[in-house]
């Protein structure tokens, strides 16, 4: 009537909340979900539960093509419980929302294999708890190393073509594998034109001493001497400074090795990366190797892809085995395998309409 005016807020439709707790676990629920997710978003929920947390950006440059994109997505996979959110203090500006596997989206995966998200070893209040864990920046760090690869990979650059991340293991996947001598930060496999390159990465925030930092290729000699295997060592510092510094605690360390060859070291710094690029990434020439020697190249630095040639002696990467036998007795929490590095294609969400 026109003696009451209708405001148009009043006309918008309610916004869905989101699933509870108790309905998020119910068969109507996961029913539901089987409609709705797509191949893409299962396979975010098993990286999730690879790596324990991601960053909307991180997500964004490893599966979605734009952040409108991302964030409609991740909204839904949110209000539908298959991911849960946080959001760290930052004393200036504001951080990306931070994701981590949600109860629902454990319960597809667990589906996926024919388990129970028991069996997974599974719990949502631990998968929060990444929020307060100091060790945060760190785990968000080393999942940026390879976001980025995966965002170059993902480009169609006829320059960089046939390069790829063929495999990124996590740090609790490496020390079920090699835990008993050492603990790598993760895993990973570039692939480039002059071959594959299998590494170690060794991500360094500032926060332990050079002299413990370049200790830890002990260990890796250790793994070394027990495999048989010469695997690459990639250290990433946060500034040149700290890598210089950590080159000359490297190379005394190095030195005293009894096999020196076993054990490629390589280093660089996240200050050399030119920001100004469409998509600056560790797969740039910003790597020198701890043996390096004067060349007739310009620069003395390396990228990703070329570090084959500095090791002439490496063997090629074997094809990766993720079956691990528990000891005799032991009772262990089924492990997925490790989640492709590189998402699916892109499904559609929705069913084309038929041409009339």
């Amino acid at each position: 009537m026109i003696i009451t005016t209708t405001r148009q807020h009043h006309l918008r439709q309610h916004l869905p909340g989101r699933t509870t707790a108790r309905a998020a676990s119910s068969v109507e629920h996961q029913a539901a979900l089987a409609a709705r997710l797509t191949a893409r978003d299962k396979w975010l929920l098993a990286l999730l539960h690879e790596h324990r947390v991601l960053t909307s950006t991180q997500i964004q440059d490893a599966a979605f093509p734009s952040s409108r994109s991302t964030r409609q997505r991740l909204r839904e996979l949110y209000l539908w419980r298959a991911v849960s959110r946080f959001q760290p203090f930052r004393p200036l500006g504001s951080a990306p929302m931070h994701y981590v596997l949600g109860p629902a989206g454990a319960a597809v995966l667990a589906a996926e294999h024919g388990l129970e998200v028991k069996d997974l070893g599974y719990r949502h209040d631990r998968a929060m708890a990444i929020a307060h864990n100091q060790r945060l920046a760190h785990t968000v760090g080393v999942a940026d190393f390879f976001t980025s690869l995966i965002a170059l990979s993902r480009r169609r650059d006829p320059v960089r073509h046939g390069e790829g991340v063929t495999a990124w293991w996590s740090e609790t996947r490496c020390a079920r594998h090699f835990g008993d001598l050492v603990i790598p930060d993760a895993y990973g496999r570039w692939r480039s034109a002059t071959g594959e390159l299998e590494f170690f990465l060794e991500f360094d925030t500032g926060s332990e001493s050079l002299t413990k930092v370049a200790r830890k290729l002990l260990a890796y000699a250790r793994l070394a001497d027990s495999t048989r295997i010469a695997t690459p060592v990639l250290f990433w510092l946060p500034t040149s400074r700290r890598e210089a510094g950590a080159r000359s605690a490297l190379a005394r360390i190095h030195a005293d090795l009894d096999q020196t060859a076993g054990v490629p070291v390589a280093t660089a710094a996240a200050d050399l990366l030119d920001a100004a690029t469409a998509c600056p990434s560790p797969a740039d020439e910003v790597w020198l190797p701890l043996n390096a020697t004067s060349s007739t190249r310009t620069s003395p630095r390396y990228a990703l892809g070329e570090l084959t040639r500095t090791w002439p002696t490496l063997v090629p990467a074997a094809d990766l085995d993720d079956g691990i036998a528990p000891t005799s007795g032991q009772a262990v929490a089924y492990r997925l395998p490790p989640p492709a590095p590189t998402p699916p294609d892109a499904t559609p969400t929705r069913t084309p309409r038929p041409e009339s």
